[in-house]
């Protein structure tokens, strides 16, 4: 089956986190944040138990809902995920005993083993979590599951302006599968494994070998190609749930069945990472470099990211500055093993595309074209490097007065 195939099989549906047959999902304001109107406890249900594969912030710095999670999901099988946005519960000295507290009372109210709950927090580090609130809104969170995800997408924002939802419908053996998911993201994005917060769901029946093969390979090429502003989370993690309520054969190994699900799993996490950087703290516009011509895959990547995570690059795409030469700067210090003489860099937008450099050199382009095409709202910047047949993408967003403003009264 060639890629083209795999893909013409991906179709995008509504559902979002609930999309794939038995899941469930809700979110409510319980009293974790100060503004009532916004949401703040979330959860993620599956009527059978799931297979459970994540990846976590490489930061020394772990939120204690991580290290509980870690354990929940390496001991088996998975019901529920539940997430607090409003408070990280990172650094305080009893926040292993809330995460473990939170995913006991959540496992009270399912009929669940508690081991069989993942935990999750978002917001400020270093405030101390009470468990109050999250206790006395479990009932209403339980009993306000349904088959639409919004809320939940909506419950572990913090400073996103958007809910973050995404799902696809595919066939594996003759049967109907789906896989969807939701993110959170905006600030302190800059992952060593996924992004904020990922929770993905999906009815396709697969070993728990082969989920985890899944998502640490497809991470590398999605979430791991991200940045917003150069800093890594304490509390990153993507979750991968797969309950196999599909009714498909396992899948047990690298063969076509693997290849439809791989395609499936990276166009939901690729749309989440463009949302993410197009919704970063306070973003007007998303920046896509690719990168081809690269001699192997590590300088494809790595080229490609160094280039979005320029902030004299953002801040010349802010104002829609043609200004080459931030693109080339940032490839010479990446560490790519790459020939400047060699690199063409075109600016695109859906106002057209422009050459701007040729060869390591810059050519003449009409400015008022080039600032036409920058003053979109998406912008990719295609980097030649012609020196080889490998390439990749990175994603980004441009820097603005907005994100010091935001990021400068963040705790109050």
């Amino acid at each position: 089956m060639n890629p083209t195939d795999k893909e013409n099989k991906i179709k995008s549906v509504n559902g979002g986190v609930c999309a794939a047959l038995g899941f469930y999902a809700g979110g409510i304001y319980c009293g974790i944040r100060k503004n009532r109107t916004k949401k703040d406890l979330a959860l993620v249900y599956s009527d059978t138990p799931a297979h459970a594969a994540a990846v976590y912030t490489r930061n020394l710095v772990k939120g204690a809902p991580l290290l509980v999670s870690k354990e929940h999901i390496d001991g088996g099988d998975i019901s529920a995920i539940i997430c607090n946005s409003g408070n990280a519960n990172t650094c305080n000295a009893n926040g292993k005993e809330v995460a473990e507290q939170t995913c006991k009372l959540l496992a009270d109210a399912l009929g669940i083993s508690e081991k069989a709950v993942v935990v999750a927090s978002t917001g400020v580090i270093g405030q101390p979590l009470d468990i109050t609130p999250i206790a006395k809104g479990i009932p209403a969170l339980v009993s306000e599951l349904s088959r639409d995800g919004f809320a939940a997408a909506q419950a572990i924002m913090t400073t996103d302006t958007m809910e973050k939802q995404v799902a696809v419908e595919f066939e594996i053996g003759g049967k109907t599968c789906r896989l969807g998911g939701m993110a959170k993201g905006s600030g302190m994005i800059h992952p060593d494994m996924a992004t904020m917060l990922v929770f993905l769901t999906t009815d396709v029946c697969i070993s728990p070998a082969m989920l985890k093969k899944a998502l640490k390979t497809d991470v590398d090429s999605t979430f791991n190609m991200l940045s917003v502003d150069g800093d890594t989370s304490t509390n990153d993690m993507a979750v991968l749930l797969a309950n196999g309520k599909a009714g498909n054969a396992e899948i047990t190994e690298e063969n076509d069945d693997f290849a439809v699900f791989m395609c499936a799993l990276n166009t939901v996490n690729v749309a989440l990472s463009r949302m993410i950087a197009g919704d970063g703290e306070g973003a007007t516009k998303l920046l896509e470099c690719e990168t081809t011509g690269a001699k192997d895959l590590a300088t494809a990547k790595t080229a490609a990211k160094s280039v979005v995570c320029s902030s004299l690059f953002k801040a010349a795409m802010f104002g829609a500055d043609a200004n080459w030469g931030r693109v080339l700067c940032a490839l010479g210090y990446s560490g790519a093993d790459l020939d400047i003489s060699k690199i063409d860099v075109t600016f695109r937008s859906d106002a057209g595309e422009i050459v701007v450099c040729k060869q390591g050199f810059g050519v003449d382009f009409s400015e008022e074209k080039a600032k036409e095409i920058l003053s979109r709202n998406e912008i990719t910047v295609l980097v030649n490097l012609n020196d080889g047949a490998y390439s990749a993408t990175a994603w980004g967003c441009d820097l603005t007065y907005d994100y010091v403003r935001i990021n400068g009264d963040y705790r109050t």
